[in-house]
């Protein structure tokens, strides 16, 4: 069957890594690449795609219900595959409203003209939706998430990101929307965003600025590279069975505190500074509301079914991403400017 595939937020971190996958392993597959290109949203990762014959690019929000369903009708989108979000807990914790609007009413808007469009026959179309291990809650010291963790979100970010997950599966049990879920550990990679912490620290240690460490730097996370993510969504989206949801990462836990240390460590050799340099610029901040102690996934399940396991060890990932953002300066830079510098100077407040 011919595939037309919407992939909504595309133009950002997780979605870009996707939306290259996909326009390069199958040639035979038209992507659509929907986003709205927020703060986040870049459509300079993606610029090696621009002329590739599968690929099209639409600046659209998914809280525009005339819009989607346009680009429904032009394309005949035969498939979802939903990464649209707003996705950082920090700013949740200052604008919730943002994230009810996006990750709530613009997933279940989504799903509305998806089931509409595909109304004569639900059973040849899928909606992949894409989630975060966030909506689990926080973990002690012991144990792992699986999928049937119950929900316990702590922020206003994994609160609406759990909301949409119960949407879509509503969808299916409701209408018979063909749908899977994934929920994913925290992501790494070229291309992210630098409010995320590794990106954060390669640019501030570049410019010898301060390096924030929330609290006592012990939050624990599951670290999993962003190319092997977009693995799993490829296995997930063709052979996934419809209605389930998979955990995907990288049996890869690091407290903030130790992964900060080894990145620093590999950033004084790369710029040959002295051992021991960019870890003096570490600076305890504020911690922030509602902290989430520690996530860890069990992928267990994708493992068995779909033969999915992470391709890169931690340290060899962190060494082709601190090359990539030294070798793409110029991108940084121009993430690093404008509203951005605001944004920081606001979110990281010394004691």
């Amino acid at each position: 069957m011919k595939k037309n595939i919407l992939i909504t937020g595309g133009a950002g971190f997780i979605g870009s890594h996707v939306v290259r996958l996909f326009v390069n392993k199958y040639p035979k597959y038209k992507i659509i690449n929907l986003d709205a290109l927020t703060y986040a949203g870049n459509l300079e990762n993606l610029s090696d795609l621009e002329d590739s014959d599968n690929y099209s690019f639409v600046k659209a929000d998914i809280n525009d219900q005339e819009v989607l369903e346009k680009i429904f009708r032009t394309y005949d989108i035969t498939d979802v595959i939903h990464l649209a979000a707003e996705s950082h807990v920090d700013r949740s914790i200052h604008d919730p409203l943002a994230f009810v609007k996006t990750n709530i009413i613009g997933t279940v808007n989504l799903l509305n003209v998806a089931k509409s469009y595909w109304k004569e026959d639900l059973s040849k179309h899928l909606f992949y939706h894409i989630s975060t291990d966030e909506v689990y809650g926080s973990l002690g010291r012991d144990g792992l998430f699986t999928e049937s963790t119950a929900y316990d979100p702590n922020s206003p970010y994994s609160a609406s990101k759990a909301s949409s997950d119960h949407f879509v599966r509503a969808y299916n049990e409701t209408y018979g929307l063909q749908v899977v879920i994934s929920n994913c550990s925290n992501n790494y990679g070229p291309n992210q965003f630098p409010e995320k912490l590794i990106p954060l620290f390669i640019h501030n240690i570049k410019e010898r600025k301060s390096l924030p460490v929330y609290g006592d730097g012990q939050y624990t996370r599951d670290w999993l590279y962003v190319v092997d993510h977009a693995r799993a969504i490829d296995l997930v989206f063709h052979d996934g069975k419809k209605g389930a949801t998979y955990n995907i990462g990288g049996f890869n836990e690091w407290t903030n505190l130790d992964l900060i240390h080894v990145l620093c460590k590999k950033m004084d050799q790369k710029l040959g500074r002295e051992p021991g340099s960019s870890a003096a610029l570490i600076t305890y901040v504020i911690d922030r509301p509602g902290h989430d102690k520690r996530y860890a996934i069990d992928a267990t399940k994708i493992n068995k079914e779909l033969n999915w396991s992470p391709s890169l060890q931690f340290e060899e990932g962190l060494e082709k991403t601190i090359d990539w953002y030294l070798e793409n300066a110029d991108w940084l830079e121009n993430i690093t400017s404008g509203s951005y510098v605001e944004y920081y100077k606001k979110q990281y407040k010394s004691e």
